[in-house]
């Protein structure tokens, strides 16, 4: 690795609040999340993120427990959807200048509506990085638990503005009208798309609004939100 470059990692793990994890192996790990697999190279992010996939979900989960002991379940895993989504990762990677470090091939670099989803997947394959030069939590824990705890009292401050499906649920029970239904098509194959699949939501005959996203959950949570953004405040739910 190039001197510079070094040096930027570490740096990068400074930010984090994680700097005494700056050994070689961890910095090599590091480098290769931040490395798409745009670039054509064998060593690239995607084995971090799915990594980092499954270490962000159980340190999410400890962290719920550790700070939210009284939840319930149901509360639990509306939150923990909060703190493990990809806009959330996005906006974390955001946070922490982790696009400056990116290192892309040509095609995602001129990509510009997929940068969130970018700064997701790294950020996500980060975490996958420490981890697997640690081989422990805790510098997970010491790093993402500011953000959480800013994130969670946001959340339970005000949890309809984050549950958007539930919040349109009650909605429209309270109007006497039903269950929201969803009708949701795959329009693309392209991992990370953020276009991917297309969610309409009705209530009985009518289409309150659409949504896209790169899953089938993230379409339906995004046609929810929109459907209560049309929705005249006296009706809202608070």
């Amino acid at each position: 690795m190039i001197p510079s470059r070094q040096a930027a990692l570490t740096q990068l793990l400074q930010r984090l609040g994680i700097e005494d994890t700056a050994d070689m192996t961890t910095l090599l790990l590091i480098d290769r999340a931040l490395t798409h697999i745009s670039t054509g190279l064998e060593h690239n992010h995607e084995r971090l993120e799915f990594l980092g996939d499954a270490v962000l979900r159980l340190t999410a989960t400890e962290f719920i427990d550790r700070q939210h002991p009284t939840l319930s379940v149901g509360a639990c895993s509306n939150l923990r959807a909060q703190l493990v989504s990809d806009r959330w990762l996005a906006e974390l990677g955001q946070r922490i200048e982790l696009e400056p470090l990116l290192n892309l091939g040509a095609k995602a670099q001129g990509d510009a509506a997929a940068r969130d989803t970018l700064l997701a997947d790294a950020t996500e394959a980060l975490i996958g990085a420490i981890y697997s030069g640690q081989a422990s939590l805790e510098p997970i824990h010491r790093w993402l638990t500011p953000h959480w705890q800013t994130t969670s009292a946001a959340v339970l401050s005000a949890p309809h503005k984050y549950n958007s499906k539930s919040g349109l649920q009650e909605w429209s029970q309270s109007q006497g009208l039903g269950l929201p239904t969803y009708v949701t098509e795959q329009r693309s194959h392209g991992h990370g798309d953020p276009h991917r699949f297309e969610s309409s939501v009705w209530v009985g005959e009518r289409l309150l609004a659409e949504g896209q996203g790169r899953s089938r959950k993230e379409a339906e949570k995004n046609a929810a939100t929109a459907a209560l953004q049309s929705l005249p405040e006296s009706s809202a739910p608070q």
